[in-house]
C-alpha cells in the first residue's frame, strides 16, 4: 500500500504542476470571485480525494489516512519546493502568487486528509 500511495502522490504532484504550468493563468485572475471559486473547487476535490482513496489503492477503510499521509506528503514537499521558486517554475504567472498557489496546495491537501480522516473513523 505505501509504494501505490507514493505513486499517486507523485503522480498527483506532476498533474497539479502541469495543470498550473499550462493553465495557470486561467486560475490566477483578478477579483474575489475567482479565488473564492478556486478555493472551493480545491476543498471539494480535495475531500473527494480523501474519501476515495482507499478505493484508489484498494485498501481497507481503516487503512484510509494512513494512505492519504503517504499521498498527501510528497505533494507537499516537492509544491512547497515549487513555491518558493514559483517565478522560476511558473514564468508566465505573477511571482507575488506565491502564496496563493501555497496556500491553495495546502487547502486541498488538508481537505484530503479531512476526508481520509473522516473514511477511517467511520470504517
Amino acid at each position: 500500500m505505501m509504494l501505490r500511495s507514493l505513486g499517486l502522490g507523485l503522480a498527483l504532484t506532476a498533474a497539479i504542476f502541469a495543470l498550473f504550468l499550462w493553465a495557470g493563468p486561467w486560475f490566477f485572475l483578478d477579483g474575489r470571485r475567482p479565488f473564492q471559486i478556486n478555493f472551493a473547487a480545491g476543498a471539494v476535490l480535495g475531500l473527494m480525494l480523501g474519501l476515495s482513496v482507499d478505493r484508489i489503492l484498494r485498501a481497507s477503510g481503516k487503512d484510509a489516512a494512513k494512505a492519504m499521509g503517504f499521498v498527501a506528503v510528497p505533494g507537499m514537499l516537492i509544491l512547497a519546493a515549487i513555491g518558493s521558486h514559483f517565478a522560476v517554475f511558473f514564468p508566465r504567472l505573477d511571482p507575488a502568487l506565491d502564496k496563493v498557489f501555497g496556500s491553495l496546495m495546502l487547502w486541498f491537501y488538508g481537505f484530503a486528509l479531512t476526508g481520509a480522516l473522516w473514511k477511517a473513523r467511520n470504517a
